[in-house]
């Protein structure tokens, strides 16, 4: 979510530009490494696999791409088969057939889960992506083992009150254009449709819904939860320990001197948590 143009949204935004393809310096060009299509809703979604084992699943955050997970597929695809699609819209994926919610982009991941006929499957999601494997988690037992939520929130006002601002009432998609001609230029560059206008629209209304889903949801969870924020995590503490007193079966971990980017921060103890958490009976 995005909630303030002062921090969260430059701050955000700026993590999504350094990461970009052009910028890094990784020996695979992951994003653009001659992935695969599945059509689901009559939309083709790209998706990249790495590395054989148990299925891992790892879903970005909000407008980012494949390339959030750089700097931890070479470790996880060790030790399992990491899948890592481009939300619709998102990256080399098509736009949805309608406007963007989490229940869509859960819909999305479920309906990919079936099609590559899955037995099973862990699921690791940052940010937009950890409220989509919250509600996987809920939905999908049947098939998902166990889910890491790395910085999700199931409201919006989970934000911190000094990272809100005015930004949601006075945002225009010219002042977007103006600021992040860098994002642009590489969505444009990948992206079939080249539509980010629709998709930095639906964005902001999905981030800006006052309630995701309901707390009572997360209480219907019966597989392992363990949810993740930084130290320094632009969203509540409070929040992060209200959701995991609500699953049953949950964990929290606090990343120290670490803010919401932690898997740009510190993608080697994330690589380890998500390890030691999968692996754990």
């Amino acid at each position: 979510m995005i909630s303030s143009f002062n921090f969260q949204f430059k701050g955000i935004l700026f993590l999504f530009i350094y990461m970009l393809p052009f910028i890094g310096t990784a020996q695979i060009n992951y994003g653009s490494n001659n992935g695969s299509y599945l059509t689901i809703r009559g939309s083709k979604i790209y998706f990249e696999t790495y590395g054989e084992g148990p299925p891992l699943i790892l879903l970005h955050g909000g407008i980012g791409n494949i390339t959030n997970f750089k700097k931890s597929i070479p470790e996880l695809s060790k030790k399992y088969k990491t899948i890592i699609p481009d939300a619709p819209g998102h990256g080399r994926s098509e736009l949805a057939d309608s406007a963007l919610s989490y229940q869509l982009l859960a819909d999305y991941c479920s309906k990919m889960i079936d099609l590559l006929k899955l037995d099973s499957a862990y699921i690791m999601g940052w940010s937009d992506g950890g409220n989509v494997a919250l509600i996987l988690a809920k939905n999908r037992p049947d098939k998902i083992k166990k889910i890491i939520a790395v910085g999700p929130n199931y409201r919006a006002d989970g934000l911190k009150p000094e990272e809100v601002g005015d930004w949601g009432d006075k945002f225009t998609l010219e002042l977007f254009e103006k600021s992040f001609a860098p994002w642009i230029q590489n969505y444009n560059l990948i992206s079939p449709q080249k539509n980010w206008k629709r998709l930095v629209t639906e964005s902001q209304k999905m981030w800006f819904k006052e309630e995701y889903f309901p707390l009572s949801d997360l209480t219907l969870i019966h597989i392992p939860v363990l949810i993740v924020y930084g130290d320094r995590d632009q969203y509540k503490l409070e929040h992060g320990t209200e959701m995991r007193r609500a699953i049953k079966n949950s964990q929290f971990c606090i990343i120290p001197n670490c803010s919401h980017s932690v898997f740009m921060e510190k993608p080697d103890l994330m690589n380890r948590l998500a390890i030691d958490f999968f692996n754990n009976k």
